[in-house]
Parts: C-alpha cells; sequence; structure tokens
C-alpha cells in the first residue's frame, strides 16, 4: 500500500431470505430514524430498506438502497424463484429514473441507506427478531481524497440534474433570505 492509500473500515448488511417472515420492522424503524425529527414519524415509503413480498408464496426478500443513478441499467434478465418469474428490476438496490422505489415520497429525491450513521449498528438489523439481518465488516483499501457523499450531496447533484444549477442556486438564494 502505498502513502496515498489508507484502510477503512467498510460495513455490509447481509439479508438471509430464508428467515425473513415479512413483518416489516425494518422498515418501520428505518422510517422512524430517518423522519424529521427523530423519531417523530413512521412512513415506510421513507424507508431506506423495503421488504418485496409474495405473501401468497411465503416470500420475502429486504432490499436496502443503494447508490443512486442517473441512467437505467440495460440489464432486464428475469429470475425464477419458487416457480415465479421475478423482473431483475425487483431486486434492484438503485434508485434510478424508471421507478419509484427508494426515492423520497415528497421531493421524489434518491434514499440511500446510511446504516443508521451515528449508531452502533443499523437499527433495521437491531430490530430484526428473526435475525434475517446481519452486519458484516472488511477492510478496504481507498484513496486518501476520497469523500463519501451524504445525502444532502446526493439529493443537490439530483436536483442539479433535474433541475440546472441555476435554478438550484436561484432557489436556494430566495430560501436564504426567508430565513
Amino acid at each position: 500500500m502505498n502513502s496515498d492509500t489508507k484502510k477503512r473500515t467498510v460495513k455490509t448488511i447481509n439479508i438471509d431470505a430464508d428467515k425473513c417472515n415479512g413483518c416489516r420492522a425494518c422498515e418501520v424503524i428505518c422510517s422512524a430514524f430517518h423522519a424529521m425529527p427523530k423519531y417523530s414519524s413512521n412512513n415506510p415509503a421513507r424507508s431506506r430498506i423495503r421488504v418485496v413480498r409474495d405473501p401468497l408464496r411465503d416470500i420475502y426478500v429486504p432490499l436496502y438502497a443503494g447508490e443512486y443513478t442517473e441512467s437505467e441499467c440495460i440489464g432486464r434478465d428475469k429470475y425464477i424463484i419458487d416457480g415465479k418469474e421475478y423482473d431483475e428490476c425487483g431486486f434492484c438496490r438503485a434508485s434510478c429514473p424508471s421507478r419509484d422505489l427508494f426515492r423520497e415520497p415528497d421531493s421524489g429525491l434518491p434514499l440511500k441507506c446510511d446504516l443508521c450513521d451515528g449508531e452502533d449498528e443499523p437499527l433495521c438489523v437491531k430490530w430484526c427478531l428473526v435475525g434475517a439481518l446481519s452486519v458484516t465488516e472488511r477492510e478496504v483499501a481507498t484513496a486518501e481524497a476520497e469523500v463519501k457523499q451524504g445525502e444532502m450531496e446526493i439529493g443537490l447533484e439530483s436536483l442539479i440534474t433535474r433541475f440546472g444549477l441555476d435554478k438550484v442556486v436561484d432557489t436556494v438564494a430566495q430560501l436564504s433570505k426567508k430565513r
């Protein structure tokens, strides 16, 4: 490892779909944690984790929000699980233009899992009573200059892409005058 790189710990949520019973407690606690102010409301549409459900076949697959992408993927593969066909999009973690999953319902801004930043472990993992969710940690080498984008940066990039930089700057200037 050269002097421009350093190690950092990366956490990953592991999903054991065989254990998930579809209770959606993960969605509830995630939406409450990310409410403004924290725990003031509960709206699973604002959750950074969603449970893909097929209750008649007893299939439940938790997915947590991944990176935002400005374009749709080219993959439209089909998967057959227990005799039922699923579209690849159904298991995708990205927020993209082709669907509303992992988008803030009022603003349309993309949502991304932050692993409940500031907590000792993601709350969806803590609240999963059947053990379908767990966390693993691993160390990766990264460039020292690499900066992790937060929700605000991701949201601003999305707004700039959607409305243009000038419109976003003008709106921020107008809002700052009101304060």
